[in-house]
C-alpha cells in the first residue's frame, strides 16, 4: 500500500493533506502528482470517501524532479506555487500563509525547524561533532514565485537535487527560510504513522485545526 493512501483518523493521508490546503484557501488551485499506476485506485478512494475537492492531476515521473516538472507543466508563469509532500497531513493554515507571504516577498522560501539532537559529520572513516545551531531541518511546502520555479526546472536533472530549493539554488536564486512547525511531520515509516496516531489521540482537534 503506497504510504499516501494509508488511513489516519479514518481517512487516507493524501485526502487530509489536500483538505488542509483547500480549507486554508478555498480558491487555491491544487495539482496532484501521482504515478499513473495509482490513479485508478485514487479515484476509487475519492468515490468511497465522497471526496469532492477539485484538483488537476499530473503523472508522476521517475523521480521527484520529473514529478515536479510534470506538475509545473499545467500552470502558467504568474503567481505563486507551493510544492508539498502528500504525506505531511499536519501542516496548518498559518504555516501555509507564512510560506506564501515569504515567497511573494523574496521569490523562494522553505519552512525550517531547529535540530534538537546532537549531530556528527562523517569524513571518510572518521566523524566529528558539529554545532547543531548552524543546521536546520527542512520541511514543505517549499514555496516560490512561479516563474522562478519553472525556470529552475528547465535545467538538467542532477542527483544533487534533494528538494525544490536545491534546484532553485542551482540557477543562482537565494532561498529564504521561514519558521516551520514541529507537528508538520513527514509520514514515511510505520513509526511515523504510530506517532501521528498518538498525536491525534493527545489532540483530537489537530486535524480539524488543520
Amino acid at each position: 500500500m503506497p504510504k499516501q493512501f494509508l488511513l489516519l483518523g479514518g481517512k487516507p493521508l493524501l485526502m487530509l493533506t489536500l483538505e488542509i490546503f483547500h480549507n486554508a484557501d478555498p480558491n487555491i488551485e491544487i495539482i496532484l502528482v501521482l504515478p499513473e499506476s495509482q490513479q485508478e485506485y485514487w479515484r476509487d478512494l475519492c468515490q468511497q470517501y465522497d471526496f469532492k475537492i477539485k484538483y488537476q492531476i499530473a503523472n508522476g515521473g521517475n523521480n521527484r524532479f520529473e514529478s515536479v516538472q510534470n506538475g509545473l507543466a499545467l500552470i502558467g508563469e504568474d503567481g505563486l506555487v507551493a510544492v508539498h509532500d502528500g504525506v505531511r497531513p499536519f501542516i496548518n493554515a498559518g504555516l501555509i500563509e507564512r510560506c506564501y507571504s515569504a515567497a511573494a516577498q523574496f521569490g523562494a522560501c522553505v519552512p525550517v525547524i531547529l535540530l534538537t539532537e546532537s549531530i556528527r559529520k562523517l569524513e571518510g572513516e572518521t566523524s566529528f561533532s558539529v554545532h547543531r545551531e548552524t543546521f536546520r531541518f527542512v520541511q514543505t511546502p517549499q514555496t516560490f514565485q512561479t516563474a522562478i520555479l519553472k525556470k529552475a526546472y528547465q535545467i538538467p536533472y542532477s542527483e544533487a537535487f534533494t528538494d525544490d530549493a536545491s534546484v532553485v539554488e542551482a540557477v543562482g536564486i537565494k532561498v529564504e527560510m521561514t519558521e516551520g512547525c514541529a507537528e508538520n511531520i513527514k509520514i514515511t515509516s510505520p513509526l511515523d504513522l504510530l506517532m501521528a496516531e498518538q498525536m491525534i489521540k493527545l489532540n483530537p482537534d489537530l486535524l480539524k485545526k488543520c
